[in-house]
Formats: structure tokens, C-alpha cells, sequence
């Protein structure tokens, strides 16, 4: 006999104890495959005959079953399962899982199964048992269809079950051996001409059959190019020609030039045609008419033809999901009626609107799929992404278009309708304009999942739940198409990046992110990169200092690297600005409605400018200074993301330097000055102080070295003229992340924007080549310069912006600050001896692990953002980068 199994399916074999089922398991499964409950009973009870822990035993076999199901994976199930209430928990869990139920029975005669079992030492039940179990299963052979199991397979002998060969079926729906090119194509209901005019415009050479030439040949349809077209269903219906568009597509997929999935509108014509009761309206009636005109026989052809049709198609090794009405990522490569209903239907609430249309829920919001999904359905003016899904139903009968997705290439080919053929129920919309809010259906959250996520450590009960309406209203209050979703960034979670392999986020770290993110973050749609921490140099042992270039120059030698750019490290902010060359880009690549033209935010995700008409200023003058340097043209591009530095720094830190830094200034200076007046009174009375005054002195100069060094980042700021911007990297456009230019070409490009515009500081830098002594002299030197005149320091990047020794990512930026600089970060005493030997013990491993992961996340977010992948992969990386920012780390390094 041979067994020809799905291969997603669950398997029940069946049987009397001493049948041969798990023989049989272990002859023809993976032993991965095979689940016994006697295993189980062992597993819980150390005893696999311990009938008391059964219950145990089969709550462990459904959860692994269960999970492997999840995955995917072919599942049996060895026990005796003669009872129905044994069997119903199997049926209940393929259909859960939308996979096949398989019953394979051992219907031995009861003779064998009792000589066997008197064989077996571990078998001590009396022959009335096998007895009953034999009599259960004949009684239940008859049931086991009726019960749900779509195959059975009975083996009445121990030579028909020795003589078994299994077979492994792929599902109707898996074609995931082709992988085109293809030409996925939305509803087309019976807009013949608009088809031809499609497929030729998509490169296909259409011969139509000779005019009244009974006897000639259907329709002929190739591409030079070898491509497959791909019909998204809805063939019929409301058009003017659906006899021809049926015609053709028959035509198309029995020549191999085409695939097709059923629509809804389609299968109501076959329950029609096989006489089935049907209300007729919603454009069926146009069907039925028109198929009058046509010979009898071809209705026929056309009801096997659409009643044949799989509900959906994953193509291309998986990366590529085709159905009518879309497809959950569950329910993908797997047969049941549940999946057949999603491909043609979607899901829906049950209600329906005031046009008496269905009410959906929005699935492809909450889709986190890896595969594309390309679907149709419900008809929208623009095709439309959302996360990983896309819906190309155009509305081509309704007078609006009919798209093409070309894929792998995602180039989208439309024509128009040559007019509107059937009103719409609903108002066919137009595109919207920037005042318009976009319509929506409701959404339904697992208010399980949204509970539990208050279980989170550092989440207060209730917390989750607020700052889930703050993500979402942030999104929704915008007219975004992307929904934010906390079980997206909630939780532990391992994030694959390009240049740190796997990167882990801790729940506690998260939870500390999502209390910046949701209540402090700029719009999120926005947020498609965060820069990381910087590493210093390793402590030097130069008297008075604790940084030195001599040890960055000797960090990048050590690591193969043989030239270096020096940056200057200017005193201001962090901060990264996006500016697109006009309005309409915000909102086409973005998903922003409104006039906006860019952002600038914080290397926390914090807009830069509280006063939005500043901000409109201030980014339409770096678009001006953009155009101005030809960057759009040059760089193909209609938007630009840079890492700045923004000047004074006293803009974003008023709070810190009217709460922290000042009030240590005077009341330091007040107080040391009168301590210095005072000991001198003594020291004049005669009383010996030994050091004392001069001690006191020393701290006295100390701080007002720590006031004139924060001073020097501080002034007043009135007007757009009192900021300075400094770019220093050009991160992404459309469609690159620049990480394979080296620092001197972002530092040229730089130059060009920052020529002749009062608003823009271009960065100065050396090229140091770190193996020449007179070179790294010089870069020294020019520190040194730096330095004395009050500047930061500076910043020491390898030539190319990612660098690697031995396999590994190596720092791409080692800061280099100055002594007068360090009384900022470390106070104004931090010169004195004791203090210095007690710095210098300061650790960076810590620091330097944090930076590369942080640089790994916030390139792998750009990367995913340019290709287009959904926005909550780029934010997964994004508010990664924040939740790292709560690591224990010296805040001063």
C-alpha cells in the first residue's frame, strides 16, 4: 500500500497496544517526527507505564505537537487512540493548526497484538484490555471521516503493514520552486481591454483568437523574458467583457504563462453555475448575462476551471505570498477552510456599514511576516504597503486603474480605465490630499496580550496599556499607515544585525525604553535611525590629562588600521535631521500627512525644536543649501538623512545648566573665595596653615576653569541666525545607506551643502596615517591647538566608515577630549593628583561593547528603511538602540 501523506500534516496512528505502531513510527518517520505518550508518561513520571500520569503525558504531547505544527512541521502521534475522546483533541488541534488530520489504523487481528504483548516484560494488563481496545476501533472505523480525518488508511494485516510505502505530498499551494520574475495583477472584473492594454505594456506578446474562426486556437501569451503573470482573482463581475478575460486566463495558465487564485466574486459564480442558490447582485447578473452569449460548454469549462483554483500561492522560496484577499502569516502554505475563507474574503467583524458592506478587521497592520504578501480584494486609488503587505486592487472597474506589481523588481505598471463600468456601493476614493485624514477600519487588539504586557519588569499595571494608545495615537493622530505595536519592542528580544551578528535587548532595558519612546519621541514615522555612544580613548599616562590622541592613533594600529581622519568635536548637540525636497515626500515615504518637510531630533528620538515654525525655517534652509549643491540630482534622491552636531549646545541644555552646572559655579565660587579670604585673615594673625591657602586657591582657580569651560558652550539664541548646524555624516537616501563611502568623501560631500550658507558649519578634519610618526605628530599637534584655544577635542574614525580586524567590527569612533573640556564632564576638581590616579582606573569595556552594538542597530535600521521593510523592523532596531542607553554605563565616558 502506498500512503501518500501532505506534507504539513498530523498523524494519528491507531491501534491496540502490541499492534505495531511504533515500530511502524520508527520504520518510516524522522524520530523528531514521532510523538508516543509512553515517551510522555516517562518524561513526568520516569515510568512510561504509569497509567496515573497519562493526563500529564498527553497535556506534554498536544504542547510539543502544538508547537511543531507552528513551525510547520509533519507531527505523529503514537498511542492507541481507539477512543473518540481520544481522537478529538488531534482533530481540534490541526484545525487549530490548519493542517491535514491523517488517520493511519492498525486493525491486526487481536490474536497478534495479545502474543506480542505476552512477550513484552513491560506489559502486566490482562488480555480483556487488548480486547476492548480492538472492539473500541472496529466500532470507530466507520466515524473516523465523519470525526474530521480527511485521509484514513486501515492495514488489516501485518503483511499489508510491512508492504507500506509513505509518500510525502506538497501542497497544492506550494510553489515555492518558482521563482519567476513575476507579474502579479489586481481585480480585473471583465475590463478585457484595460487587460491587453496591461499585458502588453508589462512586455507579453497577445495573439487573440481569429474573429468567428470556430476552429481556431484560443488565446496565445508569452514574454521574451520568461515572465509568469499572476492573477489576483475577481475575474468576473461588473465589467463589460468577463466571458474574454475568463477566456484568456484559462488560456494563460494551461500554457504555463500564467497562475491565478480564486476571488470571492468568483466562487459565487461557480456555486451559481452549479446550481446552487445565490443572491444575484453586487454585478453577478452582468456575469450571467454575458455567459449567455457564449456556447453552453464554455460556462462549464469556466466553472471547473475557477472551482480548481488553490487559494493562495507562496512562490519564490517562501518569500512571496499571492491570495485574493490577502493571508495571515499562520495560515501560509497551510490547507483548511479557514485559510480558504481569509484568501477570499479577508477577516471580518460580523457587521457591516452603511453602505451594507462587510466590516474588516485590519489584519495586514498587525502582519509581522518575513513574506511579502500581494492581495487584492477591496478596492483603494493607490496601490498601498503596509508593513510587508501590499494590496494592488485599483479599482479598475469602478473607473480608477488596473496595477501590476512586477516583482522581484517592485515596480508597480497601471493603466487607466477607459471609463467607469459599475458605480461603487462605497465612493470610490481618490487619493487624499494633505488636509484629508485617511479612512480606516476598526481594529481589534488581543486584550489577553495587552494585559500581560503590564507583567513587563519596571511597567506599572496599566502602563503598558497607556503607552500603547500614546504610540498609536501618535500614528493615527498623523494619518499614518503604520499602527506601533508594543509586542513588536516589548519583552527580551534578539535582533540579527548586519554588523554584530545578534544583538540582545533585555526586558527590563526595553521597558525602560518604552517610557522615553511613548511619551517623550518625536513622531515615530520619522524615527529611522538613532546614533550610537562613543568610546574614549584608552586613559593616558601624559601628566595633567586623560585623554590623548597618542592612544586612539595606538587603538586603530593595533587593529590593522593604517589611516585615520581626525573630526574636530564641536560644542553642541547630537542631532539627526531628515529633510526631504518637498512636502509630498513626508508623506509618500515617510507616511506623515501635512506640510512637513524633514525633522530634527535628539540622539534620543526627542524633536530638536519646540517651536515648529523655527523648525520649518531651519530645515527649508538646509534644503536650500541641498539644492543649492546639486545633492538631489548627484545623489538621486528626494530626501536625505545626516548626523550633526547643532550649535550651542545651551539650546537643548538650558535645564541641565540651570540646575546643575551654574548653581555648582556660584555657589563654589562664592563659597571658596570667602574660604580663601578667611584663611589668609589667619595666616596674617600668625596661625600656621602649612597648605592649606594655597590648596584652597588651587580649587579656587579650578573652578573658574569649570565655568569658563561650560561658558564657552552657551549663548544666547533668539533667531534661526544664532544656530550653526554641522553635518559630518551623509547617512542614507533613497534607496542607499552610504556606509560603503569612507569619512572623506561624506566630509567632501559636506563641504559642497555647507559653501557660503550662514547656517551650516563644514567640519574641519586631518587624515592621519597612524603607522608614520611625523603624521601622528601632526595630528597631535593640531589637537593641541584645539584644545588651547577651549575646544572639545576631537574625534578619530578609520578612513572607511566600517571597519573590521580579524573578522570583527572594529570601534568606528574614538573621542579625544581635552583637558579644559573633561572639567565639564568629570567637575572642577578632577585635575587635582589624587583625583587623576583615581580616574585613570576608569574601565571602557563596557562602553566600547555598548557603542558597537549601537552602531550595528542604527546602521541595520537605515538598511531595512531604504529596502522598504516594514516600519516596525526599523523600529525594532531603532528603540533597541534606546534600550541600550539604560545599560549601567559611567554616564562621564
Amino acid at each position: 500500500m502506498k500512503i501518500v501523506l501532505p506534507e504539513l500534516s498530523l498523524v494519528a496512528l491507531m491501534g491496540p497496544s502490541g499492534s505495531g505502531k511504533s515500530t511502524f513510527a520508527r520504520d518510516h518517520f524522522k524520530h523528531t517526527e514521532v510523538l508516543s505518550s509512553d515517551v510522555c508518561r516517562g518524561l513526568v513520571a520516569d515510568d512510561e507505564n504509569d497509567q496515573a500520569a497519562t493526563k500529564d503525558a498527553f497535556e506534554v504531547l498536544y504542547y510539543i505537537a502544538a508547537k511543531r505544527l507552528a513551525a510547520g512541521k509533519l507531527t505523529v502521534i503514537d498511542a492507541t487512540n481507539v477512543q473518540f475522546e481520544a481522537r478529538k483533541p488531534i482533530v481540534d488541534l490541526a484545525r487549530r493548526y490548519h493542517c491535514l488530520p491523517v488517520a493511519i489504523v492498525f486493525n491486526l487481528p487481536e490474536k497478534i497484538c495479545q502474543e506480542r504483548n505476552i512477550q513484552r516484560a513491560d506489559r502486566d494488563f490482562g488480555p480483556h484490555v487488548i480486547r476492548r481496545q480492538a472492539e473500541q476501533l472496529r466500532r470507530s472505523l466507520a466515524k473516523l471521516k465523519k470525526e474530521g480525518f480527511r485521509h484514513v488508511f486501515v492495514l488489516n494485516s501485518l503483511a499489508e503493514a510491512a508492504d507500506v510505502t509513505i509518500e510525502r505530498q506538497p501542497l497544492w499551494n506550494n510553489l515555492k520552486h518558482l521563482h519567476g520574475p513575476f507579474d502579479i495583477i489586481g481585480d480585473v472584473h471583465g475590463c478585457f481591454e484595460e487587460l491587453l492594454v496591461l499585458l502588453r505594456k508589462l512586455g507579453y506578446q497577445v495573439e487573440e483568437p481569429g474573429n468567428g474562426d470556430k476552429e481556431s486556437p484560443g488565446y496565445r501569451v508569452a514574454h521574451p523574458e520568461g515572465r509568469t503573470a499572476v492573477f489576483l482573482g475577481d475575474l468576473v463581475d461588473r465589467g463589460p467583457r468577463i466571458p474574454d478575460v475568463l477566456a484568456l486566463v484559462m488560456d494563460m495558465v494551461q500554457s504555463g504563462t500564467a497562475l491565478c487564485v480564486p476571488g470571492n466574486h468568483d466562487m459565487k459564480l461557480v456555486r451559481r453555475l452549479q446550481g446552487k442558490k445565490v443572491e444575484i447582485k453586487h454585478g453577478l447578473e452582468h456575469t450571467l448575462t454575458q455567459l449567455t452569449e457564449k456556447p453552453a460548454d464554455f460556462s462549464r469549462k469556466a466553472a471547473e476551471f475557477l472551482d480548481g483554483l488553490v487559494s493562495h500561492y507562496i512562490l519564490d522560496d517562501g518569500k512571496l505570498v499571492v491570495a485574493h484577499a490577502g493571508m495571515k502569516e499562520e495560515m501560509q502554505g497551510r490547507g483548511s477552510g479557514k485559510v480558504r475563507d481569509f484568501a477570499l474574503f479577508g477577516e471580518t467583524t460580523g457587521e457591516t456599514d452603511s453602505f451594507g458592506l462587510p466590516v474588516r478587521y485590519d489584519w495586514a497592520s498587525d502582519y509581522r511576516g518575513r513574506a511579502t504578501v500581494v492581495y487584492g480584494h477591496i478596492p483603494i486609488p493607490e496601490p498601498k504597503w503596509v508593513n510587508q503587505t501590499l494590496n494592488i486592487d485599483t479599482g479598475c472597474v469602478f473607473g480608477g486603474k488596473l496595477t501590476a506589481l512586477r516583482y522581484p523588481e517592485q515596480e508597480f505598471v497601471q493603466v487607466e480605465a477607459f471609463r467607469e463600468y459599475y458605480p461603487p456601493v462605497r465612493p470610490f476614493l481618490k487619493p487624499l490630499t494633505e488636509n484629508e485624514q485617511p479612512l480606516s477600519a476598526p481594529r481589534e487588539k488581543d486584550a489577553d496580550n495587552r494585559d500581560s504586557l503590564s507583567q513587563v519588569p519596571g511597567v506599572k499595571p496599566g502602563a503598558a496599556l497607556a503607552a500603547q494608545a500614546d504610540l498609536t495615537a501618535q500614528a493615527e493622530d498623523r494619518g499614518a499607515a503604520d499602527i506601533l505595536d508594543l509586542n513588536d519592542v516589548m519583552g527580551k528580544r534578539i535582533i540579527a544585525t548586519r554588523w554584530q551578528g545578534n544583538v540582545t535587548i533585555r526586558e527590563e532595558n526595553a521597558a525602560a525604553a518604552l517610557e522615553i519612546m511613548s511619551r517623550f519621541a518625536a513622531d515615530p514615522h520619522w524615527l529611522i535611525y538613532l546614533p550610537p555612544t562613543m568610546s574614549p580613548s584608552e586613559t593616558s599616562s601624559e601628566a595633567g590629562l586623560l585623554e590623548h590622541p597618542q592612544e586612539a592613533f595606538a587603538y586603530y594600529r593595533s587593529h590593522g588600521v593604517r589611516q585615520v581622519v581626525c573630526e574636530e568635536k564641536h560644542m553642541g548637540s547630537r542631532a539627526v535631521v531628515i529633510v526631504c525636497r518637498e512636502a509630498g515626500v513626508a508623506q509618500e515615504r515617510f507616511g506623515l500627512m501635512g506640510k512637513s518637510e524633514g525633522i530634527c531630533y535628539t540622539r534620543t528620538g526627542r524633536s530638536f525644536f519646540t517651536d515648529n515654525a523655527l523648525e520649518q525655517e531651519f530645515l527649508a534652509g538646509l534644503k536650500n543649501a541641498i539644492s543649492a549643491a546639486g545633492l538631489w540630482d548627484e545623489l538621486t534622491t528626494d530626501w536625505l538623512c545626516l548626523d550633526c552636531e547643532l550649535m550651542p549646545w545651551s539650546a537643548k541644555a538650558q535645564g541641565l545648566l540651570r540646575e546643575q552646572y551654574a548653581p555648582v559655579g556660584n555657589a563654589g565660587k562664592l563659597a571658596l573665595n570667602q574660604a580663601v579670604k578667611e584663611l589668609e585673615t589667619a595666616k596674617a594673625r600668625g596661625v600656621d596653615l602649612g597648605n592649606l591657602v594655597e590648596h584652597y586657591k588651587t580649587r579656587a582657580l579650578t573652578l573658574a576653569k569649570y565655568t569658563e569651560a561650560y561658558g564657552r558652550y552657551c549663548w544666547p539664541v533668539n533667531s534661526l541666525t544664532d544656530f550653526k548646524l554641522a553635518p559630518f555624516h551623509i547617512l542614507a537616501a533613497e534607496g542607499k545607506v552610504f556606509t560603503d563611502k569612507n569619512h572623506v568623501w561624506h566630509m567632501t560631500m559636506i563641504a559642497k551643502i555647507c559653501s557660503g550658507q550662514p547656517l551650516l558649519v563644514a567640519t574641519p578634519y586631518q587624515v592621519i596615517d597612524v603607522a608614520d610618526e611625523q603624521s601622528c605628530l601632526k595630528g597631535i599637534q593640531w589637537w593641541e591647538e584645539l584644545t588651547s584655544r577651549g575646544g572639545e577635542g576631537m574625534v578619530v574614525k578609520p578612513l572607511d566608515f566600517v571597519a573590521a580586524y580579524k573578522g570583527q567590527t572594529i570601534q568606528p569612533a574614538v573621542k579625544c577630549r581635552g583637558r579644559e573640556y573633561l572639567w565639564i564632564i568629570y567637575g572642577p576638581e578632577y585635575t587635582l593628583p589624587e583625583n587623576l590616579k583615581r580616574l585613570r582606573q576608569r574601565s571602557l569595556g563596557r562602553k566600547r561593547s555598548l557603542a558597537l552594538r549601537e552602531f550595528a542597530l542604527g546602521i541595520e535600521a537605515l538598511e531595512r528603511f531604504v529596502k522598504r521593510e516594514p516600519l516596525y523592523r526599523v523600529h525594532e532596531c531603532v528603540f533597541a538602540v534606546l534600550a541600550l542607553e539604560s545599560e549601567p554605563v559611567d554616564p562621564r565616558l
